[in-house]
């Protein structure tokens, strides 16, 4: 059983690397060294209350990089649900993130296929199940459109 120095350590190290979730942090802190579930929340409230760890500046590093990977706010908010973010803390990283989803869908629909817009429903089709893929909303599907 590893002690708690040691746990915490890991911990530290791997919040000097990139910012994580409490959730994925605890994740990460238990499949190298071994602590009961008790120990391990005290450790990550330490962490929270020196300000190394927080869920709200994980979300809004999550959401600027997924915006430069061309993602859309459902995507974004369901990968952030998946890491361990409340719902709440992320719609508040989405609301924050200064971005036109309607621009970016477009960005992402001309890099993928090119500016002419399509007259074929087939194609037009095949490029809004892209859009809706990457995680955008009906509406910014639409606007990539005209």
């Amino acid at each position: 059983m590893a002690n708690g120095r040691e746990c915490e350590t890991v911990a530290v190290r791997l919040l000097a690397q990139r910012e994580h979730s409490r959730h994925e942090l605890a994740q990460k802190v238990r499949q190298r060294c071994e602590c009961d579930t008790i120990s391990l929340n005290a450790l990550l409230d330490k962490l929270q209350s020196l300000g190394y760890l927080d869920d709200a500046r994980y979300a809004a590093a999550f959401v600027r990089s997924s915006i430069s990977r061309g993602r859309g706010p459902q995507r974004i908010s369901y990968e952030l649900r998946e890491h361990g973010v409340d719902d709440t803390t992320a719609a508040q990283a989405l609301a924050e993130a200064d971005v036109d989803w309607h621009d970016l869908a477009c960005e992402q629909r001309i890099k993928k296929f090119g500016g002419e817009i399509p007259t074929d429903y087939k194609e037009r089709a095949r490029q809004s199940r892209f859009l809706a893929g990457r995680g955008f909303y009906t509406d910014a599907i639409k606007a990539a459109f005209q």
